[in-house]
């Protein structure tokens, strides 16, 4: 690592303490770039990299709702706006328990670089909140939204920042949370958000979108590897609409997944996950009840497996984690190559440790990064907005062949990025140099702000 990127690491840890994912993200990404101010010296004398670390603007607020039995709740709610260089800010919201201020920021540092991959004009940000919406009625994740928005409406805009759903906000939030938006500023700015219903400016197949492109980006590293997906079995984690998306396109093209997860443990099903299996997986997403276990007992031939993930338990050849961050650690990573397993296609952000990822590398699985691979979902969300911006609606076939291209051009990249800084096929360096390439050059042209 060159000596400017370690001192820029280690201020950013020194500025920044009790942010442990914030600084696992910093760690890996600037370890990556490394080569790029080796070969770019005036990048450090106009300090590029320490304003590219420090968010733009963090916004932090209170969320004060009454539940159905007329109690007051509080919960704190993030917006994290990173980086504006190419585009307005883009990224999803977050309702979910563990959101903190270390987890708002280090997904706002990956959707910058994960935005500038999709090569559509979009800057990186992320939102959310602590409140867990599973088990809460309509009627009190709606009063919720609204009094969530009711703050985060004057940060937000077309032009300035257009958040988007991820966990724990799906189409229901969103449409609560684009009323409320709505009503105060009196205007129909409907590409103020995405991942509306169809109804009201959504795009189609924007549910599916990250499976899909998951999928898509994994079609080009097969193909860079002379191999096909026809017969190929795939261990999912998860089950809501990453994994469902994903083994929905698995199955269309040949594979077959043979294992989906939730909180309460895993389920294994060889004969393969398709057809009305994974119709079911969605109608299991719209109870909310955030369990995998229902699955197995609707389906004699799944197996599942209480308290456990299936990382190194389940026969597959390619891994592809949906869920949430770091959930594959060290252990579980000698799991992975103990079972012979060659391919870890990251779906969800960063799922894997800094540890893990080092280990996974050196005894030879190719790790495909969840920046490059899940970037279908953001990229689908900007097609989103340029509907709205155009008024019109594409079909799905339309949204589908463009999305398709995108994965395909961002696996060009990244192998451009390995080619050009003799990396190997390092799919991980060469997405954080390929995402990071772009800002830079923006950076640079716009001055020191």
């Amino acid at each position: 690592m060159s000596n400017y990127v370690q001192r820029v690491l280690a201020k950013l840890i020194e500025r920044n303490p009790n942010e442990p994912e914030f600084h696992q993200a910093a760690t890996e990404i600037l370890n990556s770039l490394a080569p790029v101010f080796d070969k770019h010296p005036e990048y450090e004398k106009a300090g590029l990299l320490e304003r590219y670390v420090e968010p733009e603007r963090v916004i932090m607020f209170r969320v004060p709702w009454v539940d159905d039995n007329g109690v007051v709740q509080v919960n704190k709610g993030y917006r994290v706006q990173y980086n504006s260089a190419i585009g307005p800010y883009k990224g999803g919201l977050r309702f979910h328990p563990t959101v903190n201020l270390s987890i708002m920021k280090f997904l706002a540092f990956e959707q910058a670089l994960k935005n500038s991959l999709t090569s559509l004009p979009m800057g990186g940000g992320k939102g959310g909140s602590d409140f867990d919406p599973t088990g809460k009625s309509d009627a009190e994740v709606m009063r919720f939204c609204q009094s969530f928005m009711t703050e985060l409406f004057r940060h937000i805009g077309p032009n300035l920042d257009v958040p988007a759903g991820d966990i724990g906000v799906g189409a229901r939030e969103i449409g609560y949370l684009f009323g409320q938006y709505k009503r105060i500023v009196n205007q129909y700015e409907n590409g103020v958000l995405t991942g509306k219903g169809f109804s009201f400016g959504g795009s189609l197949i924007r549910p599916e979108a990250t499976g899909f492109g998951a999928t898509y980006f994994f079609l080009e590293v097969l193909k860079h590897e002379g191999l096909s997906i026809n017969g190929m079995r795939f261990a999912l984690s998860g089950y809501g609409n990453v994994a469902w998306g994903a083994a929905k396109k698995i199955s269309q093209l040949g594979g077959k997944v043979v294992s989906i997860s939730g909180p309460d443990g895993y389920v294994e099903d060889q004969e393969g996950i398709s057809g009305e299996k994974v119709d079911f997986m969605q109608e299991m997403i719209s109870w909310r009840k955030n369990i995998v276990k229902d699955f197995a007992d609707k389906y004699p031939s799944a197996k599942f497996v209480a308290g456990k993930k299936p990382w190194g338990n389940v026969d597959a050849d390619v891994y592809m984690p949906c869920a949430t961050q770091n959930e594959i650690r060290i252990d579980d990573a000698k799991a992975i190559v103990a079972k012979g397993v060659k391919y870890l296609n990251e779906v969800a952000n960063m799922p894997t440790t800094n540890e893990a990822m080092e280990y996974l590398q050196e005894h030879g699985v190719v790790v495909c990064p969840s920046k490059a691979v899940n970037a279908g979902g953001v990229a689908v969300s900007g097609l989103e907005m340029s509907q709205n911006s155009a008024r019109l609606s594409w079909s799905a076939e339309e949204v589908d062949a463009k999305l398709k291209w995108i994965m395909k051009n961002i696996h060009d990249q990244i192998l451009q990025a390995t080619i050009d800084y003799d990396l190997g096929y390092n799919l991980v360096k060469g997405a954080n140099i390929a995402g990071f390439d772009k800002i830079a050059k923006a950076m640079m042209a716009q001055g020191i702000v």
